[in-house]
């Protein structure tokens, strides 16, 4: 089933397995990037929707971490197992995916629907733009259980060899959502409700058609009901290796929370709204290189078990060689025409000053953080989550916080922007020494 993966050129595999992902992730971004342009432009409130949402993101951040926890760990053994030829093992692996899903999305719910007043507050919400962010909220939340489940199973979909199928499954999806935004947000005249209503629905059509394509469709493994019981030999293995991935999320949504507080103490009313567009142009740019790490997981994985250790480092090499490209064009176009990429966002001069200020200092080191990236799904496809896990640890916790606290003690809202990229550039010079003792191994 997989034998490429162990015969054909690296440049060929990961074109065939990276461009679909890219597109994949892109698409993702895009289903966060069309709903904030849209609500951004709604007449007489964009600036203020723009900053409720900005409040809510931490909520669908901790959403992502919870599918990604399921996506990494089951697309990491899938590859693993089919690379020791035990086909019914992973085939026993993927069955485990909607009993994880539908579990880990009840206690979303119930955490999300008790506690979302307080929270939204926490993260920033005002009597101001609190009644927007729980419109918002509300409808996200009837979509998780759909978002979780059918998501990670689209991505396993890669995994055991088909990624232009997956790939077109989100390009279809977000087609809906792009179709639905307007109409709903504007022909019904439904605001930031709309936009969550758009978005669920898209989430509705990856659900029933993996479900359809793993039961009737022409998968090369089924989803069946003997296998569908949940078996803790098969989730541990899976919530390990998805750990350090869905950490990352986790992480970043305490991160999100915590610059909420800073821009709401160092900046202005709108500094929330502006954060929002700078992360959304941001993701555009870190999407890509996301696709890449997906690409190369199973291509390392399964040459790992294999034991083809060079095919492994050259796997690694050229991914975090594409990776860096990316960021350097990213990198560029930030540089070079800031105010156009925020004008996509939102008009009003205040907060378009403060986005683009904002923007050029948040990603001023990006050509040198590839490896910030790429290194921690290197030591996951490894099966060396403890490296993994220390590297995201370390990203998100143990230099970001402080730097995140001292710097606006000194530079104000400067140092706010500047926390993020100091904290890559340390990271990735670490990431390269480790790296480089890990291949010494092979």
């Amino acid at each position: 089933m997989n034998a490429s993966l162990q015969s054909e050129s690296i440049p060929k595999l990961l074109l065939k397995y990276c461009i679909p992902a890219i597109i994949s992730m892109m698409v993702v971004s895009l289903y966060n990037t069309v709903d904030r342009i849209f609500i951004g432009h709604i007449k007489d409130i964009g600036n203020l929707a723009l900053t409720s949402l900005g409040t809510v993101l931490p909520f669908v951040t901790l959403i992502l971490a919870s599918e990604l926890l399921i996506t990494y760990g089951v697309i990491a053994n899938l590859s693993l197992k089919l690379g020791e030829k035990k086909i019914q093992e992973a085939e026993k692996f993927l069955n485990q995916v909607p009993f994880l899903g539908l579990l880990i999305s009840l206690l979303l719910i119930l955490i999300f629907s008790l506690f979302k007043i307080p929270l939204l507050t926490l993260f920033g919400a005002t009597s101001t733009t609190l009644p927007l962010a729980i419109q918002y909220l509300d409808i996200m939340i009837i979509g998780i259980p759909f978002y979780i489940i059918g998501f990670s199973l689209m991505a396993s979909i890669r995994s055991e060899g088909n990624p232009k199928r997956a790939a077109l499954i989100l390009i279809i999806s977000c087609l809906i959502n792009v179709i639905l935004d307007p109409i709903f947000i504007f022909t019904f005249n439904l605001g930031i409700s709309g936009a969550a209503i758009a978005t669920v629905l898209s989430y509705l059509f990856v659900f029933f058609y993996v479900l359809y394509y793993y039961t009737r469709g022409k998968s090369n493994l089924k989803l069946k009901y003997p296998l569908l019981k949940p078996r803790l030999s098969y989730i541990i293995p899976i919530l390990v290796f998805g750990l350090s991935t869905s950490l990352v999320q986790i992480m970043t949504a305490l991160i999100q929370i915590l610059f909420n507080q800073s821009l709401t103490h160092y900046g202005t009313p709108f500094s929330i709204g502006a954060f929002t567009t700078i992360t959304t142009i941001s993701n555009l740019v870190l999407m890509p290189a996301i696709g890449i790490n997906q690409g190369c997981v199973p291509i390392i994985g399964y040459n790992y078990g294999q034991r083809n250790f060079d095919r492994v480092k050259s796997t690694f090499l050229l991914g975090t060689g594409a990776s860096t490209v990316i960021f350097i064009l990213g990198f560029l176009l930030i540089q070079l025409i800031p105010e156009q990429l925020v004008h996509f966002f939102n008009s009003d001069e205040e907060l378009l000053t403060q986005t683009v200020n904002g923007l050029q200092y948040y990603l001023f080191s990006l050509p040198l953080c590839a490896l910030a990236t790429t290194a921690p799904n290197l030591f996951q496809a490894v099966g060396k989550s403890k490296v993994s896990i220390g590297l995201v640890v370390l990203r998100q916790l143990i230099l970001l916080v402080p730097l995140l606290l001292i710097l606006p003690l000194f530079i104000g809202l400067t140092g706010v922007w500047l926390a993020q990229p100091i904290t890559d550039l340390l990271v990735s010079l670490l990431s390269f020494y480790l790296v480089k003792r890990e291949f010494k191994h092979y």
